[in-house]
């Protein structure tokens, strides 16, 4: 639940960190909580969420490893199981993905999820999608997207699911550095329990220049898909 309020403690073992660096994060402000004793604080889930996406691509591997495996066991999953691929409905994949600007690029992973028939309420997840990234851009890796809602939403949606678009040139999308995107990966959960597992596992299979380069040599949506299947087993084999 978003709203599950969670201690130093919970904390440590939901993001496999240390109580130390948890309460070190916390008695200097860089994460969300309320102090509520000597070295006791309080957390809410969503904020903690929220708060490591935004940290995602400034940890190393071995930390995204941790972290991943954490909310697995949190929310009962298990972290040596593909989660992305099987995500990725039939016809899931955009190759390619016709747009020029933020607004069309979201449009079209869009029009991709309606022909899987995976959305309810289009116009209302769009202003979800677009109100996400007034907040912060999702390109928070070089060449690569991952719009998403801030939070789930049962109803807009028939069931949690990940469309991929590779756009032929560049995206403006507000990657910090002002590099342009072309790599999309769409992500809806109708519950909190798949979002920052299914985003901690995309940033580490997506770390590193070679790999996003090879993703972006994808001429063909099996292409694509292949060399997607590929990476994440690379990836849970190296945990």
């Amino acid at each position: 639940m978003p709203h599950e309020q969670m201690d130093e403690h919970q904390v440590a073992a939901y993001l496999a960190i240390s109580l130390r660096e948890v309460l070190k994060w916390a008695s200097r402000g860089r994460i969300p909580c309320r102090k509520v004793g000597e070295r006791k604080y309080q957390f809410r889930k969503g904020d903690v969420d929220h708060w490591v996406w935004e940290q995602m691509h400034s940890f190393d591997p071995k930390t995204l490893a941790g972290i991943e495996k954490g909310v697995s066991a949190h929310h009962g999953f298990d972290a040596e199981r593909p989660i992305v691929c099987p995500l990725i409905p039939t016809n899931g994949l955009a190759v390619p993905l016709r747009a020029k600007t933020r607004l069309s690029a979201i449009r079209g992973l869009l029009d991709q999820a309606e022909q899987a028939e995976l959305v309810y309420a289009r116009e209302e997840l769009l202003k979800e999608l677009r109100g996400r990234e007034q907040l912060c851009s999702t390109a928070m890796l070089p060449g690569v997207a991952f719009p998403h809602p801030r939070h789930p939403l049962p109803y807009d949606i028939a069931s949690s699911f990940i469309i991929v678009g590779l756009t032929p040139s560049g995206v403006p999308f507000g990657a910090e550095d002002g590099t342009l995107t072309r790599l999309f990966f769409l992500v809806c959960g109708k519950d909190d329990r798949t979002h920052l597992h299914v985003l901690a596992r995309l940033v580490r299979m997506l770390t590193g220049r070679s790999v996003v380069d090879q993703l972006l040599g994808s001429e063909t949506p099996d292409e694509l898909a292949e060399a997607l299947a590929h990476r994440e087993m690379e990836v849970l084999n190296a945990s």
